[in-house]
């Protein structure tokens, strides 16, 4: 059983549903649950102007199943919550990306592991950081907080982020 993390956004309709289902969706497929960080709230990155804010958050999972499986599953949570694939960056229902998978490193057209782009963005490695600061990424030699700390200091202004506070009925 590998442990694997998820990185988890929406920007349209009700997000943080949107983010319960996908957690949901992967935990009816075998993919178990075992830390799930804060909801925070972003401002969009690239992509058509004028779009929503979105929630993201990072799950920890753990599953028996080979990452390519696992992506496809994903995929269909995805499109089970009404995501449309269109244009780069474009606002989505539901986003799941794959970060990491144990210790594997693997590079192909669909699917690279880690993440080609995860310590480069703020609103993944915040809500990464919650749940598993000493994680070291694998191939690059770095914890995920120390990741955070580099993209810090190298873009101080690298997006907006908060807590996301859901409003009770």
């Amino acid at each position: 059983m590998a442990i694997l993390y998820v990185a988890l956004g929406s920007n349209l309709g009700d997000r943080a549903a949107h983010l319960l289902a996908g957690v949901a969706g992967c935990s009816a497929h075998g993919i178990a649950l075992r830390r799930l960080s804060s909801i925070y709230e972003t401002a969009p990155v690239g992509g058509p102007a004028g779009q929503n804010w979105y929630l993201n958050a990072v799950g920890e999972f753990q599953s028996g199943l080979d990452a390519r499986v696992v992506l496809q599953i994903l995929r269909n949570i995805e499109e089970r919550n009404g995501r449309v694939r269109g244009a780069k960056d474009a606002p989505r229902t539901l986003d799941l990306d794959i970060l990491s998978v144990g210790s594997e490193i693997r590079s192909g057209e669909d699917l690279t592991l880690p993440h080609p782009r995860l310590h480069l963005r703020r609103f993944v490695l915040e809500p990464f950081v919650e749940i598993a600061p000493a994680y070291r990424v694998p191939g690059l030699d770095r914890t995920a907080a120390e990741l955070l700390a580099d993209l810090l200091l190298r873009e101080p202004g690298c997006g907006s982020i908060r807590l996301y506070h859901a409003q009770r009925p």
